[in-house]
């Protein structure tokens, strides 16, 4: 059981849906005080109904002036940070054959930018909390397909390669200061987003075993939180493969249909 001095303010977002639902719930249930953000301020409504312990922050991550505007209600209401758990994202697969940069750029405007913005606008209050003598955890939820190149994830892949990269270079600047980073690598996770994939997703998991990992990770301030840790295991060590044989892999995966039967 949460105890008062264990209670935390947390910014999440992403907070309606999949793994930042079934986040959302579990934090409030147990008693922190949790600002949510996610676009529909009606399903922000709903998951937020009777607890008062929630604060509704509606917004689109990908909006820099929106989010630099939530950090500063969540200063006004909170006053620093504990946690911030920047969950918000999504998924589109590039078709080589037909490119579209206009895809490229909506994955990252919420996957990467997003999360900068959120780090951006989180900062200035987890040192408040570091100043009152908190240790504050900066969370972000990055995906195992960061440790390895897969057939058309060029935007979702890089997008998240980019977070962790980022996030890990932060890690290192923010050591000094007192402000842990922790970096979040699922496999494939029971969502809304991966109900719409088209191909098998091995050892999936529920949102209710994302979730129970990654507080049992973030509680041990672990660097990196990867789960199913059979399935994350095998996609690193494809990663470090040599080139020419992760290669050969990567072929095996891409699909072989022709070009007018991928747009039938």
């Amino acid at each position: 059981m949460t105890t008062a001095s264990d209670r935390q303010r947390i910014w999440l977002t992403g907070a309606t849906s999949g793994i930042g639902r079934a986040l959302a719930e579990r934090l409030l249930d147990d008693g922190h005080r949790v600002a949510l953000s996610a676009r529909s301020e009606s399903a922000l409504g709903e998951l937020a109904a009777g607890r008062d312990n929630a604060l509704l922050l509606p917004l689109d991550v990908s909006d820099h002036q929106a989010v630099q505007r939530a950090g500063e209600r969540l200063g006004e209401a909170f006053g620093g940070l504990d946690l911030v758990i920047l969950n918000a994202g999504t998924c589109e697969y590039l078709d080589a054959r037909d490119f579209d940069v206009d895809l490229v750029e909506r994955v990252f405007a919420p996957n990467f930018f997003g999360a900068v913005y959120g780090v951006e606008a989180a900062l200035p209050l987890l040192r408040r909390a570091r100043a009152e003598g908190g240790r504050p955890l900066l969370a972000a939820t990055s995906s195992a397909a960061a440790y390895l190149p897969l057939p058309r994830a060029e935007a979702y892949g890089a997008s998240k390669a980019a977070l962790s990269h980022f996030l890990e270079s932060l890690r290192l600047d923010l050591d000094a200061e007192g402000i842990d980073v922790s970096l979040i690598h699922p496999g494939f996770v029971k969502t809304p987003l991966t109900d719409r994939n088209d191909f098998a997703m091995p050892m999936r998991v529920s949102v209710d075993e994302a979730a129970t990992a990654i507080l049992d990770g973030l509680a041990k301030r672990r660097l990196d939180i990867n789960f199913p840790r059979r399935f994350t295991l095998l996609v690193r060590l494809m990663g470090i493969l040599p080139p020419r044989l992760r290669h050969r892999l990567g072929l095996r995966m891409t699909r072989q249909d022709t070009p007018s039967e991928s747009r039938s």
